[in-house]
């Protein structure tokens, strides 16, 4: 494995550690304006972003690289509202998607089949993220002025789990 795509799986795997750090931060204003479920929702995030992480940390390793650790930067920590929470975090996930895109570029370039095959897992879940969030925000932009719809969606999100997916 060339160093630099040994270089952009390490920035990949910081980056889905700040993808954790930010839905925590999102989970946290949930919270403040005591709606769990939705932070429960944002809580779930966290743990996939860091299982996200962990996965890149381990092919590192797997492929005799070694993993680096940077800082992260301080995540937004205010918004106005709940669709303003979740039009943050899409624009998040399309960030994340276009990361992986370059990851594949050079991969592909390099005919780094085995990195190229393992990014394939992380793209098809950026397809499912992108949705995830996009669905949310029709749903959020729909019962805006019903606030019986709006603690449903709070109710259904506080049932919302991570279970890692098989291997």
């Amino acid at each position: 494995m060339s160093k630099e795509l040994t270089e952009a799986l390490n920035e990949q795997m910081n980056f889905e550690f700040y993808s954790a750090h930010v839905y925590q931060a999102m989970a946290a204003y949930c919270s403040g304006e005591s709606l769990d479920g939705f932070a429960n929702f944002f809580i779930v995030q966290a743990e996939e972003e860091r299982f996200h992480a962990m996965k890149i940390y381990k092919f590192l390793n797997d492929r005799g690289q070694r993993a680096t650790l940077a800082a992260l930067p301080e995540p937004k920590n205010e918004y106005a509202s709940m669709l303003d929470v979740f039009e943050h975090g899409y624009a998040h996930e399309q960030q994340n998607t276009k990361k992986f895109y370059n990851l594949a570029d050079i991969a592909l370039n390099e005919r780094e089949h085995a990195t190229m095959y393992f990014l394939k897992w992380f793209i098809d879940e950026q397809v499912e993220e992108e949705a995830l969030f996009d669905n949310i925000i029709q749903k959020l932009r729909r019962i805006e002025k019903d606030s019986n719809a709006f603690y449903m969606l709070d109710a259904e999100f506080g049932k919302r789990s991570f279970t890692p997916p098989a291997e």
